[in-house]
């Protein structure tokens, strides 16, 4: 599968982590664990100021600023006129928040939400990613 990533973008959002001064480092860490173990294809790179994950579009950028200090919005890249179709995601935990018809966040409390989230964030991402790919 063709994607955006290369290794240098790993060490980008490396380099950009050991530098970030964030009361909840450790849940952004967690969380791009969590969102990089989806799927071998997705690459990294930093998009808005924070950690963005992509396959052939960026999907998933945190936003590290605001109340919660720590959000997931998933999209469908920049660029796209697309919108997920009703239905089209499962989310029975009610994690989305949706911001349009491209679009959605999902908070992160503290450490239990990101810990408790896992699952379920991971069965929204691969299926996001398929109205990315």
């Amino acid at each position: 599968m063709a994607t955006l990533s290369d290794k240098t973008g790993t060490a980008v959002v490396e380099a950009y982590l050991a530098a970030l001064d964030h009361p909840r480092l450790a849940n952004v860490r967690m969380l791009r664990q969590h969102i990089l173990d989806v799927d071998p294809a997705i690459g990294e790179s930093i998009k808005w100021n924070a950690p963005s994950f992509h396959t052939t579009e960026h999907f998933a950028t945190m936003r590290l600023a605001g109340k919660p200090p720590l959000q997931l919005i998933v999209h469908l890249g920049a660029k796209s006129k697309q919108a997920i179709p009703a239905g089209a995601v499962a989310d029975p935990e009610h994690l989305l928040k949706w911001l349009g018809p491209d679009r959605a966040c999902v908070d992160f409390k503290d450490t239990d939400s990101v810990n408790a989230m896992h699952g379920p964030l991971q069965a929204i991402l691969r299926q996001w990613m398929a109205h990315v790919r």
